[in-house]
């Protein structure tokens, strides 16, 4: 077991934490006296640099801490004070003036991610200690830094309960029905007055998922990030930001105002926020670059600021757009595109994607406009016309398929053969093999076929407006077989 003998106290949202160290090596989990000297000195130098109360000195100390508990892991004491170096942290950033992100940037510090590792520690603290205050004492804190008030009333009630006579737990239940009061009694006088307070001031509508920014303003989340494609600064006062959509979480209690309040400007809100993330079942949003067939996979490095503000709204719908070219001979965007599914999504810190996309199926548009900067599609989905199984055109369609399968399995096996020394070009035949549908689906396979091959995309626009599988499966066999010798894929 380990014993505290040096307790340093610091301010935290207006209340004490405290600083333990490891003294004792003994009972479970007791390890080799060399490996616990070397512990304790780093539990030591990481209480030394908290004490130092500055910015870099707590992220120190947290390299401290996180480096004893790979040595000795779930360790209450190393937990408790690696907690509370998280939240001054996160506390420091909420604090700072916003002019100071103009002289001097804090790269990769966001208070939320920070107050969110706190609490994932107070979690794992509380279930080590349940019965000790200071478990709900820290996470009561986490809570109070992500605005989740009401979850951490009920966190010092249960600490209360342990011990009725704690003064950190009381004082922050003195806080928290302070405020919490006020708010109560706000609403005890009937609703707000609709003032201008509640708008968005880049949408001028009712703020919908606010977000308040460290130098303390409040905009819709979608808004925040729209404007922030375009630079990294607050819409109002120009603070640098380092915020992300990934990261960043809304502020609940602004939410819950704005929602119990206004409910039917609410309502109206997110109905016209959900129109925009799922549009609906034959509207498409575009994505305008290039000819993509079903079965094919593409990799998009989506940096405009027009296409980072679609990609986060497919992400929170169905995860979709339509993947469309340019027609070379009318100069507009072509007749006929695919649906392409977003299989993996990488979001980077500045707001750009890296996504992997496989073509899914395939419509003609029927008009398209603008939306937001980019274009928005009203389609029609496109299937080829299914043969006919009384004159057994279906059956033959079958065994050409079948026999085709069998023709390109021997031609990727080849292929493979000849591109062992080259370790991408192995990995992309694999992952063509696993993508092949079964030849009981003998549309999905044509379009499947003429992946194997590199295709113009011309070559590829007049395979979607193909509507007869076979000629589509005729063609993918000719190219083939002009492939066979140099074993060229996508």
């Amino acid at each position: 077991m380990l014993h505290r003998c040096d307790v340093t106290w610091s301010s935290v949202a207006g209340f004490p934490v405290f600083l333990e160290m490891e003294r004792a090596n003994e009972g479970e989990g007791s390890l080799p006296w060399d490996r616990f000297s070397h512990v304790f000195d780093l539990v030591q130098n990481g209480n030394q640099t908290f004490r130092q109360n500055r910015l870099a000195s707590f992220e120190q100390s947290i390299n401290y801490y996180s480096r004893a508990n790979n040595i000795k892991p779930n360790d209450p004491v190393i937990l408790g004070n690696r907690c509370a170096a998280y939240i001054r942290i996160s506390q420091f950033l909420k604090l700072r003036n916003p002019s100071d992100s103009e002289y001097r940037a804090l790269n990769g510090l966001d208070p939320t991610i920070h107050a969110e590792l706190a609490l994932k520690d107070a979690e794992k603290l509380l279930s080590l200690q349940s019965t000790s205050v200071r478990p709900y004492n820290l996470k009561a804190r986490t809570l109070l830094l992500l605005e989740k008030y009401e979850m951490a009333r009920d966190t010092v009630i249960s600490g209360l309960q342990v011990d009725p006579f704690s003064n950190p737990l009381r004082a922050i239940l003195q806080y928290l029905e302070r405020n919490l009061t006020r708010v109560v009694e706000r609403q005890g006088h009937g609703r707000p007055e609709r003032t201008d307070d509640f708008d968005c001031t880049l949408c001028l509508k009712l703020l919908y998922e606010p977000i308040t920014t460290p130098c303390g303003h409040s905009f819709c989340r979608s808004c925040l990030f729209q404007s922030m494609d375009r630079g990294n600064k607050c819409p109002l006062c120009r603070t640098v930001l380092f915020m992300s959509p990934r990261t960043s979480a809304v502020s609940v209690t602004l939410n819950n105002i704005i929602q119990k309040n206004f409910p039917e400007e609410y309502a109206e809100r997110k109905a016209e926020h959900e129109s925009l993330t799922y549009l609906g079942v034959d509207l498409v949003p575009l994505f305008v670059m290039d000819v993509v067939i079903p079965c094919q996979k593409y990799h998009l490095h989506i940096f405009e600021p027009r296409y980072r503000l679609m990609v986060r709204r497919i992400m929170e719908g169905n995860h979709r757009m339509g993947m469309v070219a340019i027609d070379s001979g009318t100069g507009s965007i072509a007749d006929f595109a695919c649906e392409v599914e977003i299989t993996e999504c990488e979001p980077l810190p500045d707001g750009r994607f890296f996504i992997e996309v496989e073509g899914r199926r395939r419509f003609r548009i029927i008009r398209s406009w603008d939306q937001d900067g980019y274009r928005v599609a009203e389609v029609e989905w496109v299937q080829d016309v299914h043969p006919s199984q009384e004159n057994g055109e279906r059956t033959d369609l079958l065994e050409l398929t079948t026999n085709v399968a069998e023709r390109a399995l021997s031609w990727l096996t080849g292929a493979k053969q000849a591109a062992r020394q080259d370790r991408s070009k192995y990995e992309k035949l694999l992952s063509l093999e696993r993508m092949m549908p079964s030849p009981q689906d003998p549309e999905r396979f044509s379009f499947w076929l003429a992946t194997l091959t590199n295709r113009r995309p011309q070559e590829k626009l007049d395979l979607l407006r193909i509507r007869d599988t076979r000629e589509r499966i005729s063609r993918g066999l000719i190219y083939l077989r002009a492939e066979e010798q140099g074993c060229r894929v996508q």
